[in-house]
């Protein structure tokens, strides 16, 4: 029996790669180019369990068969290397994060690399590498030195604003700016101190200092994004996080909200990513409208979208973190409002936005009068309200919108129907908020909502109470961490005013510190570093988002010294052609590189708006726990299938000890010392263990180790096993069970090629038709499942094909070598074995994908089904040409549709060609 010898086979491909650097890509132009990417990992200590490396399989899957397929490939990897676990662990320890980095970093590499990846690793990159991060800062201070021109629809020189500043002041400057930017003239700006002038200007650049609402994790020491808080805590620790104020460097990315939304519209993206990104950018037409506070001289301004509601207007709520708060706030109410602020402004304002079912408020004890009516309405309280969002306040109006209406009706306000007619019932489950014509509502009544809207919008401004407005949910993005291990911020400061770094001062690297916390009087840990502080710099440092930004750019020229790359290059590879990673950085890392990208752009670096032309979300591999029954009281443990009788306490136990659901009783005795005196009650002689689907996770003994398979099985097995589990987007569990399959698969495709003396015979004859079907079927199906990234369905036809080959007892080389070819994306070590034994001296990487021919494929006979008034009674094999007449002679000469027919003349006869034959009697 030949043997398959996959620890050699595999360690001698894997090394021979690696000296060739056989997937080293070159700007070849001559070549179509194709980039594939996947969404690089950031290197934490625990390395890779098998979840992880599932899509770095289904890329490399296409990475290698694009080359077969005659493209230029690139396919790099490398390492998101700052980040908050690593200066976790120094905080803890006292151990510099970049020593923990790398040794994560070369376990990272190890593993991947016995998988059989075919990665450029001569251009990794590491964000936390001073020769890449020179180049995240460059782009920092681009934005600083940039604005958003709305009448170019673009990002421009500062210098140009200055120009026009110093002629025209800002009239008629059309710019994304802050809110409270005031109007002055050139006179003004001439006059202006230059702190004055910085701080104007900083109002417009795209990357800003400014008060800031921020979400602050004091157990961490720093500002966390919206991502990274859950229900109040930190997702990383667990630490309380509090909302509060702090001066912040921001990126404007609101500036390129309308680019980003249209933008959604070319890429081949899933839709469900798409309308997260659309509904996190949320574009909304409307209107400001002005709400005067009875007896104070405070008006609040709201955004909506649906001013023609304005009658049905019963109280104004307001965001916990607003401004004005303590202005609005009665003595009566002080207390109790002052309880409420401090509960509900520490929630985020993700799980503000998400928690829908949840009421909360409190009154103010002031009141706001209603523009449209005169009446007096009571300010609230509410966290559904975000400061962030419009300007912090909403006008309620309960008939007409869900939230409002749950906050009126929990707290006994008035609601006020402003539509009548079909489905304008709030409480109705067939409610439309733009449905009917408009009723209590003044001049508006009568309308439909569609004619009220402009019509009101015509009120509020003919009455100077408030305007149109095109408002976006998405806020600019905070820049700044209050923590070390990060890029530094290539800013100074003198007299107050921030200053960039020219560019030949850059990278500006970390300095050295003695703790890794901050500092006693709470300044972030750079400025234990006193010669580093004194000079003014920085003491933030750049949020996890920086590097990842645009990294898929400096893999195009990662050794480049004078520019993040060379723009024949960036030019040559474009966008990423496929991008593979997880959904849950829609509203993160890949709108931010989206944002980064379009700057690139109007900079002239990057030829394309968008970084990702295909964007693909690999599912989740799931733990198998498997569970053994501590019977109560006792150390006894009781198989799963007699729990019933007992009482019991399911443990978690290590998976690795476990086989198709099998326990070793031993190596659990052995797995915690407390267990060494455990006694089993069995089923059938064994211990049968309980299952359950779960995340993957060290506490609940259920990772499994990609090393352990691939020494166990190898890493063709794997990668085939993991494609094998199901669509490449579901999310499935892992379960060894099927493994020895594909296991044996491989096997089984090995002696094709070898006689039972294990020696390598393959014949030169030629190969029958009945062959030449099997091969040819095979390739059309494996080209046309990969081309539309479905790997799960080319593992079952190459299973089904070496079976129907090692019946035919098939060894020849016409059949076998392309064969090998097709294969070779999904399990390349063995196919890079075999091709080498077939002759070949050159990579199988640099192979060409055969081509299957439709002549192959043609059925020269075909079994008709034979129904006699419906029902199947016999079967007929005919030649697949056979004209229909001559199908009816056939299968009215059977002798079985004779019996049938009992020697009557059937009424008709209806053939569909190459399908079935129906007997009408």
């Amino acid at each position: 029996m030949a043997d398959y010898h996959f620890g050699e086979v595999e360690n001698k491909w894997q090394t021979k790669w690696n000296t060739e650097k056989t997937f080293k890509a070159q700007e070849n132009s001559t070549k179509p180019k194709y980039y594939v990417l996947d969404m690089f990992p950031y290197p934490s200590g625990s390395g890779l369990h098998v979840g992880h490396p599932l899509g770095y399989i289904a890329s490399d899957i296409m990475a290698r068969y694009k080359r077969i397929k005659g493209f230029n490939v690139l396919h790099p990897m490398g390492f998101d290397s700052f980040g908050l676990p690593a200066e976790q662990y120094a905080v803890q320890t006292g151990q510099h994060p970049a020593i923990t980095t790398e040794e994560n970093i070369t376990r990272y590499i190890e593993q991947l690399n016995k998988i059989g990846f075919s990665f450029d690793w001569d251009r990794e990159i590491r964000t936390s590498d001073p020769a890449y991060y020179k180049w995240t800062q460059w782009i920092f201070i681009q934005l600083f030195n940039h604005w958003y021109n709305k009448a170019s629809d673009k990002a421009e020189s500062i210098s140009k604003l200055i120009n026009h500043f110093e002629i025209s002041g800002n009239a008629g400057i059309q710019a994304a700016c802050d809110e409270d930017t005031i109007e002055f003239t050139a006179a003004d700006w001439k006059k202006y101190s230059e702190k004055e002038q910085s701080d104007t200007l900083l109002k417009y650049r795209l990357t800003y200092l400014s008060e800031t609402m921020v979400n602050w994790c004091p157990g961490l020491g720093t500002v966390l994004a919206n991502e990274e808080v859950k229900e109040g805590l930190s997702e990383r620790g667990g630490y309380p996080v509090e909302r509060k104020k702090m001066k912040q460097w921001s990126m404007r990315i609101t500036a390129y909200a309308d680019r980003l939304l249209n933008g959604l519209d070319t890429l081949d993206w899933p839709e469900a990513m798409k309308d997260m990104q659309r509904n996190w950018i949320g574009k909304s037409i409307g209107a400001m409208l002005s709400f005067k506070v009875v007896d104070k001289n405070i008006t609040l301004t709201v955004f909506t979208t649906r001013v023609d509601t304005t009658f049905g207007v019963t109280y104004v709520s307001i965001a916990p973190e607003h401004e004005w708060i303590a202005a609005l706030t009665s003595p009566e109410q002080k207390a109790a409002v002052d309880e409420y602020v401090t509960k509900a402004k520490n929630r985020s304002e993700r799980d503000r936005m998400s928690d829908v079912k949840t009421v909360s408020g409190c009154f103010t004890g002031s009141y706001v009068i209603n523009p449209f009516n005169n009446e007096k309405i009571p300010v609230w309280i509410a966290d559904y309200v975000l400061a962030g969002y419009g300007t912090g306040v909403v006008m309620a109006v309960p008939s007409s919108d869900e939230r409002d209406y749950k906050f009126a009706n929990f707290y006994n306000l008035p609601i006020i129907a402003v539509q009548e007619g079909t489905h304008t019932d709030i409480t109705k489950e067939d409610f439309d908020p733009k449905a009917g014509t408009m009723t209590n509502s003044g001049f508006l009544n009568g309308l439909t909502v569609k004619q009220a809207i402009p019509k009101a919008i015509e009120f509020i401004e003919e009455k100077k109470i408030g305007s149109s407005k095109i408002n976006f949910k998405m806020r600019d993005s905070i820049f700044g961490r209050q923590r070390y291990w990060g890029e530094p911020i290539p800013v100074f400061y003198k007299n107050d005013i921030p200053y960039v770094l020219k560019e030949s001062e850059l990278p500006l690297v970390l300095p050295a510190i003695d703790e890794y916390k901050p500092t006693e009087t709470g300044e972030p840990p750079l400025a234990r570093n006193k010669e580093y502080a004194d000079k003014g710099y920085e003491l933030s440092t750049m949020p996890g988002w920086a590097g990842s930004s645009w990294y898929f750019m400096r893999y195009m020229d990662p050794q480049n010294e004078t520019a993040l790359a060379a723009t024949d290059k960036i030019k040559y590879w474009g966008q990423v052609d496929l991008y593979m990673g997880g959904a849950e950085h829609a509203t993160g890392h890949l709108l931010y590189s989206r944002f980064w990208n379009k700057f690139l752009f109007d900079m002239g670096i990057t030829p394309n708006q968008e970084p990702f032309a295909k964007l693909i979300n690999q599912g989740m591999i799931q733990g198998v726990s498997k569970f053994a029954y501590r019977v109560n009281g006792t150390n006894k443990f009781v198989s799963s299938g007699l729990k019933k009788e007992y009482e019991t306490t399911p443990i978690h136990v290590d998976v690795s000890i476990v086989t198709n659901d099998v326990l070793d009783t031993e190596a659990f005795k052995k797995w915690r010392p407390d267990f060494a005196s455990a006694e089993f009650i069995l089923e059938d002689n064994t211990y049968v263990c309980g299952s359950e689907v779960e995340k993957m996770s060290k506490s609940k003994f259920n990772v499994v180790n990609p090393d352990d398979i691939v020494n166990k099985y190898g890493a063709d097995t794997l990668r085939m096993y993991e494609m094998f589990l199901g669509p490449l987007e579901q999310s499935k569990p892992w379960n060894t069970n099927g493994i020895e399959g594909v296991y044996k698969f491989l096997n089984r495709f090995w002696r094709l090629f070898h006689d039972a003396t294990s020696t390598f015979n393959v014949s030169g004859a030629e190969a029958s038709a009945e062959e030449l079907k099997v091969l040819h079927k095979t390739l059309k199906r494996v080209e046309e499942d990969i081309e539309r990234y479905s790997f799960n369905t080319p593992v079952s036809m190459f299973m089904i094909c070496v079976n129907e080959l090692g019946v035919l007892k098939c060894n020849k080389r016409s059949i076998l070598e392309p064969l090998t070819i097709a294969l070779s994306p999904l399990a390349p070590h063995i196919s890079e074995e075999l091709w080498s034994l077939l002759g070949h001296t050159e990579s199988i990487v640099h192979a060409t994908y055969p081509i299957w021919n439709e002549k192959y494929l043609v059925e020269s006979n075909h079994e008709y089904p034979i129904s006699i008034n419906g029902k199947m009674r016999a079967k007929i094999t005919l030649p697949a040409d056979m004209s229909t007449a001559d199908v009816e002679q056939q299968v009215l000469a059977n002798e079985v549709v004779q019996k049938w027919l009992e020697g009557k003349t059937p009424k008709k006869i209806i053939v569909i060609p190459n399908k079935i034959v129906n007997v009408v009697m």
